[in-house]
């Protein structure tokens, strides 16, 4: 059975405000909130059918858009695939041509609206940056340098990886940190390998604790995972993370003889789940492109946000 093919707009303004619509109750999942979009026609590309339906919708006039996420769902009444587009560069006023409702609201926002269930991993990736910045601990004193440096990058979300630190060490920096980052408003998440008593923005569970979990921990804001497979992706899909990293999708200097997955594998894994997933191994900023292009939130990594 093939797939209702719909082209979707994460449409963001210059406020980073973001455009929800809401569906008439006459259609298919009416009376909830949606992103901006439409089915696509035989004769279309994907962004072809986004640029129409935004114009006819909306009367706006896309000039740029991005892959941000595809998303294959099965309806009790019918299979679709929306394949959404981050859509920052645009012209034209926003305003209703087909009289539906519609708001520009925050990315934080976006959890207090009702969408249908497909929509839902496209909230998250919606509020999820490009980078993801991992911290790690090789030099306990260049923690609050690097983590310095990240944050004057304008890096929004990054990760402790404290391993080899004692939990009185990390209870010590992250006193300090943390305050660091929320004065940036950037998150901050501890790799589940460690034992922090204080309290962070979230979990990033390694692969192993993954795969040990049976459903989502209770009271996590954000959950992250890594992930090396198909299993451990399904795995995260189905307990509830939020986002997770796939690795090592090039060679890594810290791992030269590991395989590495490849961009191929990489977006032939990202494809089979609904999921934002960030590349990571051997990434430099200039990876983002192709990391996008094969279906990826964005990239991860441990060097690239230091040099």
């Amino acid at each position: 059975m093939h797939p209702l093919q719909v082209a979707v707009g994460v449409v963001k303004n210059s406020e980073g405000k973001i455009l929800i619509s809401l569906r008439h109750a006459a259609l298919h999942q009416g009376g909830l909130w949606e992103f901006p979009g439409g089915k696509i026609e035989p004769s279309e590309t994907t962004e072809s059918a986004l640029a129409r339906e935004l114009k006819e919708e909306l009367n706006i006039t896309v000039t740029a858009a991005s892959p941000l996420i595809t998303i294959r769902y099965q309806y009790p009444d019918r299979f679709v695939q929306l394949n959404v587009f981050l859509v920052e560069q645009f012209s034209g006023e926003a305003k209703s041509l087909e009289g539906q409702p519609f708001k520009w609201v925050s990315p934080a926002e976006l959890e207090h609206y009702t969408f249908p269930a497909a929509n839902q991993p496209i909230i998250t990736a919606a509020r999820l940056p490009e980078y993801y910045a991992i911290l790690d601990d090789a030099d306990e004193a260049l923690l609050l340098p690097n983590l310095q440096k990240i944050l004057n990058r304008g890096i929004k979300l990054i990760q402790a990886r404290l391993k080899s630190l004692s939990p009185d060490a990390v209870a010590t920096f992250i006193e300090q940190a943390y305050p660091l980052c929320r004065q940036q408003q950037a998150v901050l998440l501890m790799n589940s390998a460690v034992d922090c008593p204080v309290v962070v923005d979230g979990i990033h569970l390694t692969s192993c604790d993954l795969m040990a979990l049976t459903a989502r921990p209770e009271s996590v804001k954000w959950l992250a995972a890594s992930c090396h497979n198909l299993e451990q992706l399904q795995q995260a899909q189905n307990i509830g993370v939020d986002f997770v990293v796939l690795a090592p999708v090039l060679p890594t200097q810290t791992h030269p003889g590991a395989p590495a997955l490849g961009w191929k594998q990489f977006a032939e894994l990202v494809a089979k789940v609904n999921l934002p997933v960030y590349a990571l191994g051997g990434m430099t900023t200039s990876s983002l492109i192709t990391a996008r292009q094969c279906g990826g939130q964005g990239i991860a990594a441990i060097r690239a946000f230091l040099d």
